[in-house]
């Protein structure tokens, strides 16, 4: 039943806002209708990339029992349709609402709207939540610029046309000090202990020399044995990344579990991280795929591409190392196993520094690997990055550990392409589960069937 926990976040999202936004008294604000449906969008989109067709539209109407599924295009353009008019409305408010109405407004997001960079710069104005709404529009036209290349062409100049965030203080985030909670990562790393550095994420990192690994991960945490040698490696000595792949020994923490030791991340850099809904980083990047495609973006493919890095190291307070960052050259290293056994050659030969003599498919390689890098830890749109793309190319596991015809082999074209439904869907409403895969999903209700957008368009 875990694979049913990736759909938890949606559920609390849906149950929080739908009795809100089907209540008749928002229509009287319709800003607020906005704002909160804009909410909804980004979590409609997440679920729906995580396993592809769900009861989007009986959700949306605030169904105590919905039962009907749709597949991911309908909700894909139903979020589309919602974000323009969520831009419509809030473009609206900035030019024609009264500075009386504006002023009461405000009193309210002062006191409620804890996701805006307005809490620290006083700007309450909408322009943030309209490029919110714009970025997220670009995202989806990313994702589908293989199913619907045109579609992804206009929705993508569509939103850069009409502001996507460039700024830092345009991004919006749960921010742990205001809401009261630290990230989660640090619970879910140091006290669970079940969580660890990637080999293929280490092979990036230590070879490229990104700042990550001076701030945000952590040595290992007790020695490690070389299972081959018998020499050890002593406790705090350096980064060292896991194989994905490798049977847990039972028990949870070290010595039960001596994969405990590899490196977790650095508690005291993280616990006060954002959670952000789409960051600024993410957003140059998007542009530079789309400028690499041809997209109008309103500038080169290397430009944004430059940025991204730039503004990525800017929110995490590591700009001066973005200059010497871009000009490497060095491509990324091959694995050393520091317990002997799982060694693996290098599964990329990427460099930082852009060229334009490398061609598009290389130079898309570059822009997705740094953007994985870059929106760290937003593991669910780095995955729907890496299924779309084959990039940032992985190192294989160790042991297929799915089922259902799913394949590891290649770090590139293979793995996980969606979260399976869990039981509690067949158990409750099957008959509509069952008609939802045969006609919307495309395969099996299995990890190795690709959503929609996760294919080409036919020939």
């Amino acid at each position: 039943e875990f694979n049913g926990d990736p759909l938890g976040s949606y559920t609390m999202v849906k149950n929080a806002l739908m009795p809100l936004l089907n209540h008749p008294i928002i229509d009287t604000i319709p800003e607020f209708k906005a704002i909160n449906l804009l909410y909804y969008c980004v979590s409609a989109q997440e679920r729906a990339d995580l396993s592809g067709p769900y009861t989007y539209l009986e959700d949306k109407l605030n169904s105590e029992e919905p039962v009907e599924y749709n597949d991911l295009k309908t909700i894909y353009y139903g979020v589309k349709e919602n974000l323009d008019t969520i831009v419509a409305c809030l473009k609206h408010y900035e030019a024609n609402r009264s500075q009386e109405y504006k002023k009461e407004i405000q009193k309210v997001m002062t006191r409620y709207c804890t996701t805006s960079r307005a809490m620290f710069t006083g700007d309450w104005s909408m322009d943030s939540y309209i490029r919110l709404a714009n970025s997220l529009k670009l995202r989806m036209a990313m994702h589908m610029v293989k199913i619907e290349p045109e579609t992804a062409k206009q929705w993508a100049e569509e939103a850069v046309a009409s502001g996507v965030i460039e700024t830092v203080d345009q991004q919006h985030a749960l921010y742990p000090m205001v809401s009261g909670f630290t990230h989660p990562y640090v619970e879910i790393c140091n006290s669970w202990s079940d969580l660890r550095l990637c080999a293929s994420f280490e092979s990036l990192l230590m070879s490229l020399k990104h700042p990550y690994t001076k701030y945000v991960f952590a040595n290992n945490s007790q020695p490690i044995i070389n299972e081959a040698t018998g020499e050890e490696l002593p406790a705090h000595s350096k980064i060292v990344g896991l194989r994905a792949g490798r049977l847990m020994p039972d028990g949870q923490n070290y010595p039960l579990n001596p994969l405990a030791a590899f490196s977790s991340i650095n508690s005291s850099a993280f616990a006060m991280a954002p959670l952000y809904l789409v960051k600024l980083a993410e957003v140059n990047f998007l542009r530079a795929e789309g400028a690499l495609a041809g997209f109008e973006m309103g500038g080169s493919a290397q430009k944004f591409y430059e940025a991204g890095v730039r503004t990525s190291f800017e929110e995490c307070g590591v700009s001066s190392y973005a200059s010497s960052y871009l000009s490497n050259s060095n491509t990324p290293q091959a694995y050393q196993d520091p317990a002997g056994k799982y060694n693996y050659s290098a599964p990329s030969t990427i460099t930082v520094k852009w060229n334009d003599a490398d061609g598009s498919e290389k130079n898309l390689e570059r822009i997705i690997t740094q953007k994985y890098l870059a929106i760290y830890p937003d593991g669910q749109e780095a995955w729907s990055e890496w299924r779309r793309t084959g990039y940032p190319r992985q190192i294989p596991p160790v042991e297929n550990m799915t089922n259902a015809g799913v394949k590891t082999s290649d770090g590139y074209k293979d793995g996980v392409r969606r979260m399976p439904y869990p039981r509690s869907e067949y158990e409750r409403n099957a008959d509509n589960l069952n008609k939802a895969i045969s006609n919307y999903l495309g395969g099996a209700d299995n990890a190795s069937t690709n959503v929609w957008w996760d294919k080409k368009v036919k020939e």
